[in-house]
């Protein structure tokens, strides 16, 4: 069964929100499908999120919108995908169990859109002068999977618009999602790479529920190639699992068989192995009580990280195992796509 486009069960509006243009068209729109609306002073003050225990509660904010302000204009550094990170949105309605904003966004994982998006294109804008001649380049999906509102907000809809005027500028986003219908039309001039997250079957079955299906990711995939935006797909978190070599050949096959012929030319691919955190373990296996996933850290190496944090990879000889793997079936199907990077 295809996953639905994201409907909030509960919309907290922050009354900042409502001196702009998209904070009153929100409210308008979320009365007119009588979703319940409840105003609070801040996200920092949303309080009383239903539910019984921890995991209802959990469960019940990953179903829950804040409309917002961005106050905090200032933009993350997203290497290696990009120079910056574009704040469009935080939070993401889909329950992968291994997701690094499983600590980040600690125990509220609500959604949050932020309606100044005028102000946070401007700073875009100085953000490229600053760099200038150089390219700059925004990834818009650090925080959140965007795609999977835009169908609500079109504020994606309307970056890509905004960098199809730049000449400094790329824009790039990756989504787990197939609603991209209404992305089609934007005027984007090739200056954005839209990018899907893929996986074999068995890690998207077992750890990325509440997500679009690999063959629907796929079919959109080609038709934003066929809208003529530069594609890109993320390979992760490539898990070892059994079978794990014809579960990502398998990946591979549907891909060239989905994908017309004609913009198989510029195809980039980014390869990320599972890794796992102390602090996420600990989360996951609170938010998840049942979950699958391996995360035995003596099967691991240990990888030392910024600020102290170190993270658990697979062992050296596993991760020489992978590159060779996937990369040989990359050459094999899109000998013309870049890799950029495995890490």
């Amino acid at each position: 069964m295809q996953q639905k486009p994201f409907t909030p069960q509960l919309v907290y509006i922050e009354p900042a929100a409502l001196e702009y243009p998209l904070g009153v068209k929100l409210k308008d729109k979320f009365e007119k499908m009588n979703i319940e609306i409840r105003n609070t002073t801040s996200h920092n003050q949303v309080r009383n999120i239903p539910g019984d225990n921890d995991l209802q509660k959990y469960r019940n904010a990953k179903s829950t919108l804040v409309v917002g302000v961005r106050k905090t204009l200032k933009f993350d550094t997203s290497k290696p995908s990009a120079e910056y990170a574009i704040p469009l949105a935080t939070g993401c309605m889909g329950h992968c169990q291994y997701c690094y904003l499983q600590t980040t966004m600690g125990s509220k994982p609500y959604i949050r859109t932020y309606v100044n998006l005028e102000e946070i294109l401007d700073t875009a804008s100085k953000y490229m002068e600053e760099r200038a001649p150089d390219i700059t380049r925004f990834e818009a999906a650090c925080t959140s999977d965007i795609v999977g509102i835009d169908h609500l907000t079109h504020s994606l809809k309307k970056t890509i618009e905004f960098f199809g005027k730049k000449d400094l500028g790329n824009l790039r986003f990756v989504t787990k999602y197939h609603h991209v219908d209404h992305l089609l039309d934007a005027d984007h001039q090739g200056k954005t790479r839209f990018r899907f997250s893929i996986n074999a079957d068995y890690v998207i079955k077992n750890f990325e529920h509440g997500t679009s299906r690999l063959k629907d990711r796929i079919d959109a995939a080609a038709k934003v190639a066929r809208a003529g935006y530069p594609l890109g797909f993320i390979v992760a978190p490539i898990y070892l699992h059994e079978g794990w070599k014809s579960g990502y050949k398998e990946m591979f096959e549907i891909l060239d068989e989905t994908l017309p012929d004609d913009v198989r030319k510029d195809i980039t691919f980014e390869f990320i192995q599972h890794r796992f955190t102390k602090p996420a373990k600990k989360v996951i296996q609170k938010n998840y009580p049942m979950t699958k996933l391996e995360l035995n850290e003596e099967k691991r190496k240990y990888k030392w990280g910024k600020y102290g944090i170190g993270k658990y990879v697979y062992q050296t000889d596993e991760q020489e195992d992978i590159k060779d793997t996937l990369y040989q079936y990359m050459e094999g199907y899109f000998p013309d796509a870049k890799i950029e990077y495995f890490t």
